[in-house]
């Protein structure tokens, strides 16, 4: 008796510790939008050549992130306010055919989250829709990956945030342009991230100690153990609870960089939660990270495998 009470506490005290960190949603209505708006930086940070097309990308077929409607919107707000971008919100997979694609200087993947079977963010939506063969429906899902492969390697800048490193997770192109797949993520809890470079211009936003923030701590796997990017934030191993591997040295990056082609990738894996928003410093990185992908900023970009 006495050890089947332990065992309930024991579980009752895991569960809780795992809700406890979770954030409640934030209600997305003007007085929250008037709010990021007056968080958000006046000008960008970098000159502006001239005023950018970005296209926000914001179908999940898989995990439904609370905040992607959140997400999309204080994008359009710092692009809005900065006077740098132009947004352009979708959900239809028919803007990855080339032909749309080569309307946008940059396009952000906003918590893209594709569904565990195949983890195929096109070909999910493309199966719902479509009464073709499954060969036929997964030949022009594997296009229109290839089709933004080639948009980024000719010049097109993305920006993947947060889930969106899932889209296409079984796919070693996809892993390889954006410099990971996702593998797992413990409960969500209390970060503190870290600059790797504290010089680097996309990370001026920051203090040097780097900020705190409720999130979940995102593992890699695939094209991470290439490390063919330029890390610019990181959390270390072991002060993340939780973990399937209990890593107590390293560190996991949280945001990179790398050039592909003649384009440039971001990935960012704040924030999960809309609260986040509510920090002008993560602001103002969104906004470098734009920049960064759309060709305004010159910045060291060499990965850690060639250092």
């Amino acid at each position: 008796m006495e050890i089947k009470i332990l065992l309930f506490s024991f579980l009752f005290c895991q569960v809780f510790f795992a809700k406890s960190q979770s954030l409640p949603e934030v209600k997305l209505d003007k007085t929250w939008i008037d709010k990021i708006h007056s968080l958000a930086p006046e000008s960008a940070t970098f000159p502006i050549s001239e005023k950018k097309n970005v296209l926000v990308f914001s179908l999940h077929t898989g995990f439904d992130h609370w905040v992607i409607p959140h997400t999309e919107e204080m994008l359009k707000v710092i692009s809005e306010k900065s006077g740098a971008f132009e947004v352009t919100g979708s959900k239809d997979v028919g803007m990855f055919e080339m032909e749309n694609l080569k309307k946008f200087d940059a396009v952000v993947l906003n918590n893209t989250c594709s569904k565990p079977d195949h983890r195929n963010l096109f070909w999910d939506k493309l199966r719902e829709e479509s009464d073709a063969d499954s060969a036929q429906v997964m030949k022009w899902a594997l296009k229109l990956e290839a089709n933004l492969l080639e948009y980024v390697q000719n010049g097109g800048g993305l920006l993947l945030l947060h889930g969106a490193v899932t889209a296409q997770n079984n796919s070693g192109a996809f892993s390889r342009l954006v410099g990971a797949s996702f593998d797992y993520h413990p409960p969500q809890q209390a970060i503190q991230v870290r600059l790797e470079d504290p010089n680097h211009p996309l990370v001026q936003a920051f203090p040097v100690g780097g900020f705190n923030h409720v999130d979940e701590p995102y593992f890699y796997k695939n094209a991470y153990s290439d490390l063919d990017f330029k890390p610019l934030l990181y959390f270390n191993n072991s002060e993340i609870t939780g973990q399937r591997n209990a890593l107590t040295e390293g560190k996991t990056y949280v945001a990179w960089i790398r050039a592909q082609g003649k384009g440039k990738v971001m990935y960012c894996s704040p924030s999960h939660n809309a609260q986040s928003f509510e920090n002008p410093e993560l602001l103002r990185f969104f906004l470098d990270g734009m920049q960064y992908v759309v060709g305004d900023v010159e910045c060291d970009e060499t990965p850690i495998k060639k250092q």
